[in-house]
């Protein structure tokens, strides 16, 4: 009778799973990254101001630049937006985003597009050097000196007026 012999191989463990090699800690970082900054833009607004409830909105004038910033507002539940920009030539401008002629439509409020303001209702282009020069016709309703104060540091534009302007903002945003 012939004998089989077994191999005696001792006691092998399994090896442990080998990690994904993909999720480094460098992308891990980058994750973890873009999730807080997109919850600091939610929780911000769409481009990282925080929205004024019920009070007057101040612009500190050392974030106006050729970009429109655009400040989000409530007033009594109403909600409105204003956009500041640097003119070509050095001047700060103000002006509600909504259009004189289409704020009515829901879709009169404007998105910037290289160097221009475009209305998204009716697609008219407004350079920024156009911005609270005119009032009347179809470009952003203008907020004139008279109805905000500047100082060296800041614009300040009261509650009062922004309570005033809640008209023109009923549809705003709403029919798309």
């Amino acid at each position: 009778m012939s004998r089989t012999t077994k191999k005696h191989t001792g006691n092998k463990r399994k090896a442990p799973p080998k990690k994904a090699k993909w999720i480094t800690p460098a992308i891990s970082t980058a994750i973890i990254a873009i999730i807080a900054v997109a919850a600091v833009l939610v929780l911000k607004g769409g481009d990282g101001v925080k929205a004024v409830r019920d009070a007057d909105l101040v612009i500190s004038l050392s974030d106006i630049s050729d970009s429109v910033k655009f400040y989000p507002v409530e007033i009594d539940g109403t909600k409105l937006e204003v956009i500041a920009v640097k003119a070509p030539d050095g001047t700060v401008r103000t002006a509600f985003n909504t259009c004189q002629v289409c704020y009515d439509s829901g879709r009169g409020y404007y998105k910037q597009s290289g160097s221009v303001l475009v209305c998204q209702n009716c697609g008219n282009r407004f350079k920024m050097s156009q911005v609270e020069v005119e009032s009347g016709g179809c470009n952003p309703v203008p907020i004139f000196g008279e109805n905000k104060t500047v100082t060296d540091k800041t614009i300040t534009i009261s509650k009062e007026y922004l309570t005033e302007a809640k008209v023109i903002f009923g549809n705003w945003k709403t029919n798309y």
